[in-house]
C-alpha cells in the first residue's frame, strides 16, 4: 500500500515571491495591482504584519509536521506559476505570476518530488519563461509533468521511485476550460503545455498511452489535470465522463484542480476522483467577494492506494491560511470542511466511507 500527497494549486509567486528571501521585479501588469506587494500588504491589512524575508519553510507552516507526520510515499503538486526572471509577459493575458528562480527552495522545503505545470500560468512570462522554469525544477531535483520543450515532452509521465518499491507515473494535463490560451498546447518542435484536444473516452486513452506503454504491474497512474472554473461546486458532465474514462483506460488517481476552493470527491471503481482540490499556497489573503466558499481553508489529501486493488483510505487535512503561512485549522473549520465534503458526495449517490476529513 502506498501514500500519496496531493495537493491543489501552489502559488508561490507575485506577493508570495516578495517575502522569501530573493524576492523578484514587483512590477505587475495588472490593472488593479501594479506592484506584488500590494497583495502583501492585502495579507497584511486582514491578518496582521508579515516579518520579512522570511524563510523557504514558512509558507507551508503547520503543514509540514503534519505532512512528515503522516509519511506520504510520493508528494505531488499543481505549481501554478512560471519560476523564472523573464520580463516577457504573455500579451492579451490579466494576471501574470512568477517566483525568482532564487526562491525555488521553498519547494523543496516541502519535499515535493513532482510539480504539475499543465495549467494556466505557467506560460505567463512566454516560452523563455517556461524554459527557465523547467531548467528550474530540474537543477532542484524535482520532477515535472504536464509541460515540456515539445509535445511529446509534455505528454510524457513524470516517474517517481518509491523507497518502499513500486514507482508512480504522473500525466500531467489541462483543459481550455482552466482558462489555458490554445496557443500554449505543446507541439512538434514547439515548448508548451498538454492540452487536452479530445474529451473522450478514445481522447482518455490517448492522454496516456505514453505512461501505459513504460508501466509496469506495481506502478501507480495518476493523471493531474488542470480543468473547470474557480469557483462554484458544479462538476461538468464532461469532465465527469473524461475522468470515469481515465479509470476505465487504467488510472488509479484522477488528481483534479483549478478551483479555488475544495470540490466533490469520487470514487469510482474504487480509484479516487479529486475533481478540485482547490488552492494551497498563494497570495489571495484579503480578498473579497467569494467568502461564502471558504477560501481561506485550505486542504492537503493523502491517498493510500494499492496497485490493482484501488483504494484505502483518502484523508483530507484542513489548513487555514493566515499571514501567507498554513495554520492548523479550528475544530469548527475542520467540521464545515466535513459537511462539505458529505455534501457534495452525496450528489454522487452516496457519500464515499473511504474519505475521512482528519
Amino acid at each position: 500500500m502506498a501514500r500519496l500527497m496531493l495537493c491543489g494549486d501552489v502559488m508561490t509567486g507575485r506577493g508570495v515571491d516578495q517575502i522569501l528571501p530573493h524576492p523578484g521585479d514587483a512590477r505587475l501588469h495588472e490593472t488593479w495591482a501594479r506592484s506584488a506587494l500590494r497583495y502583501v500588504e492585502l495579507a497584511e491589512e486582514a491578518n496582521g504584519p508579515i516579518e520579512k524575508p522570511r524563510d523557504f519553510a514558512y509558507i507551508w507552516g503547520h503543514a509540514l509536521e503534519e505532512i512528515e507526520r503522516r509519511a506520504p510515499h510520493a508528494r505531488i503538486a499543481n505549481l501554478e506559476t512560471a519560476v523564472t526572471t523573464s520580463d516577457d509577459a504573455w500579451q492579451g493575458k490579466g494576471i501574470h505570476y512568477r517566483m525568482h528562480p532564487g526562491n525555488v527552495a521553498c519547494l523543496a522545503a516541502a519535499r515535493l518530488d513532482c510539480c504539475v505545470l499543465a495549467n494556466n500560468h505557467v506560460l505567463d512570462w512566454g516560452r523563455g519563461g517556461l524554459a527557465e522554469t523547467l531548467a528550474t525544477l530540474r537543477g532542484a531535483g524535482i520532477r515535472h509533468a504536464g509541460a515540456g520543450r515539445d509535445a511529446d515532452e509534455a505528454g510524457a509521465p513524470a516517474v517517481l521511485e518509491l523507497s518502499a518499491g513500486g514507482r508512480v507515473l504522473v500525466v500531467g494535463a489541462a483543459f481550455e476550460s482552466s482558462g489555458v490560451p490554445p496557443q500554449w498546447a505543446a507541439a512538434t518542435g514547439a515548448s508548451g503545455v498538454n492540452l487536452v484536444r479530445d474529451p473522450s473516452p478514445a481522447g482518455a486513452r490517448a492522454l496516456v498511452a505514453a505512461a501505459q506503454a513504460v508501466r509496469k504491474p506495481t506502478d501507480l497512474l495518476v493523471v493531474s489535470i488542470h480543468w473547470g472554473d474557480n469557483w462554484g461546486y458544479a462538476i461538468d458532465p464532461g469532465e465527469r465522463a473524461f475522468a470515469h474514462a481515465l479509470v476505465d483506460a487504467g488510472v488509479d488517481i484522477v488528481h483534479g484542480h483549478s478551483s479555488h476552493h475544495g470540490k466533490a470527491i469520487e470514487v469510482h471503481a474504487n480509484r479516487p476522483i479529486l475533481y478540485g482540490c482547490g488552492d494551497l499556497v498563494n497570495d489571495y489573503e484579503g480578498i473579497e467577494g467569494e467568502e461564502v466558499y471558504r477560501p481561506d481553508l485550505r486542504m492537503i489529501y493523502f491517498v493510500d492506494i494499492e496497485p490493482g486493488a484501488g483504494l484505502g483510505r483518502l484523508q483530507v487535512v484542513p489548513f487555514r491560511a493566515r499571514r501567507m503561512r498554513l495554520e492548523r485549522a479550528s475544530l469548527q473549520d475542520r467540521a464545515w470542511v466535513a459537511g462539505l465534503m458529505d455534501r457534495e458526495a452525496r450528489r454522487f449517490g452516496a457519500a464515499p466511507a473511504q474519505v475521512v476529513v482528519a
